[in-house]
């Protein structure tokens, strides 16, 4: 389903599952926008105004009605739409045809409590604005608090205001607007049975692993990047003496065990690969098109982590990467090719200054496939050194061609590779996959 390709004439239609207040936009603007961006919290919007008079359904429409409407590419608008399914705020329907129909159902925000209770929500968003920031909020959306200990309760019940007669019974009416909210979906969790089978069940009660714990252990698995085992061992510690798992300290433990894995730093969320409707069409099994494949299916982590040998790559790297996607909002594959590229020209070292003008560059040329990456290191080589400052070329080795990635050739056109360039490029195969 994520292979489609969504035309300016594919027609949608919003359909409104909640009701959606002031106070709901506010939490978007406020809460959800330092996650997603301006961009997705611009198409809510959008899509909210799309709908009818009484709020419930749009007409039917063109996605060329929200180009022009967003002044936005349908591309960028794709990835806005990707975010709002992603942090709950809209499920997208499909039905295919000679015009393919889309129908995308608008879901409230979580309220602000839920929103700063939330394993992942609440993480990103204090990782993504700051301590200052956050604690603003926090203090925004706080109640005060009355001090009542003097006071009496003297609040009616509903049997003391009003009594029941003889009348007409009416039946229960379905389908009637009421707000409604959609939960974060984590499709790649913990495997539960490895999981419980390594807690003796003399320690858990029958009801310790129940629906709503198993969400909490799948969300902080993901934000925190824990595997099964890790998650065993942490949730081995945290059940009490009634065998039941004690949230708020599962919660602090996995945070702890990041913070001291990742030098005191807490997790954010970013696209962690090439997302599918700039990828390259299959059916090209050249070295060419399985080098630009394996950018494209692999994170920035993990090429790092390959050119480690292994090991794990070291905080201030990782940093460097992070920012390249969202700062200079490139994709993850033309990170993946820019990371390449600068590692073997530049004595494998990822110089903070470098890397960041080569990516202002990209950015501005708007480089957002891995061909276009690879296609321009070959074709703008010699004005890539010009355009770094003259105390960072004595660091570089870009006029020795042995030094250059493999996808370049003298003519800087795609090259037919020699046996030993294809050696080579399946050693780099091999570290990545």
């Amino acid at each position: 389903m994520k292979n489609i390709s969504i035309l300016p004439a594919d027609t949608y239609t919003v359909v409104n599952k909640t009701i959606i207040t002031d106070k709901d936009l506010k939490v978007v603007s406020m809460l959800y926008q330092p996650i997603i961006g301006y961009t997705a919290v611009c198409l809510y919007l959008t899509l909210i105004n799309d709908l009818n008079n009484q709020d419930l359904i749009s007409d039917d429409l063109t996605h060329y009605h929200l180009m022009t409407t967003m002044q936005l590419r349908l591309d960028d608008i794709i990835i806005a739409r990707e975010k709002l399914e992603a942090i709950g705020l809209i499920k997208t329907y499909l039905k295919k045809g000679n015009v393919n129909q889309y129908v995308y159902l608008l879901f409230s925000p979580v309220s602000p409590n839920e929103f700063f209770n939330h394993p992942i929500l609440n993480i990103v968003l204090y990782n993504n604005i700051g301590k200052k920031e956050y604690d603003k909020l926090v203090s925004f959306f706080k109640v005060p608090k009355i001090n009542l200990h003097e006071y009496e309760d003297i609040t009616h019940s509903f049997d003391e205001v009003f009594t029941s007669r003889a009348g007409t019974i009416r039946k229960e009416i379905e389908d009637i607007t009421k707000r409604d909210t959609s939960n974060i979906l984590i499709n790649k969790g913990v495997d539960f049975n490895l999981l419980i089978s390594g807690i003796p069940d003399s320690q858990v009660s029958k009801n310790c692993f129940n629906d709503e714990t198993r969400k909490l252990i799948n969300n902080l698995s993901f934000i925190y990047n824990l595997d099964t085992l890790d998650m065993q061992g942490i949730v081995r510690e945290c059940i009490n003496e009634k065998g039941l798992i004690d949230k708020t300290l599962l919660r602090k433990s996995c945070r702890d065990y990041y913070q001291f894995d990742n030098t005191g730093n807490l997790p954010t969320l970013i696209y962690n690969k090439q997302p599918d409707f700039l990828k390259k069409p299959e059916g090209d099994n050249s070295k060419w098109a399985k080098l630009v494949y394996t950018f494209e299916n692999i994170t920035p982590y993990q090429l790092l982590k390959a050119r480690y040998k292994g090991a794990e790559p070291t905080d201030r790297d990782k940093r460097l990467i992070e920012n390249l996607m969202i700062d200079q909002k490139l994709n993850p594959g033309v990170v993946n090719v820019l990371i390449s590229y600068v590692l073997q020209v530049n004595d494998q070292q990822l110089k903070k200054s470098y890397v960041e003008t080569i990516a202002g560059q990209w950015k501005r040329l708007n480089i957002e496939t891995v061909e276009d990456a690879m296609k321009l290191t070959m074709k703008e080589h010699k004005k890539l050194k010009k355009i770094i400052k003259p105390k960072e070329k004595k660091i570089t080795k870009t006029d020795n061609t042995q030094d250059l990635p493999i996808w370049f050739n003298k003519e800087n056109e795609v090259a037919e590779t020699s046996e030993e360039d294809v050696e080579q490029l399946d050693k780099i195969l091999k570290e990545l996959v």
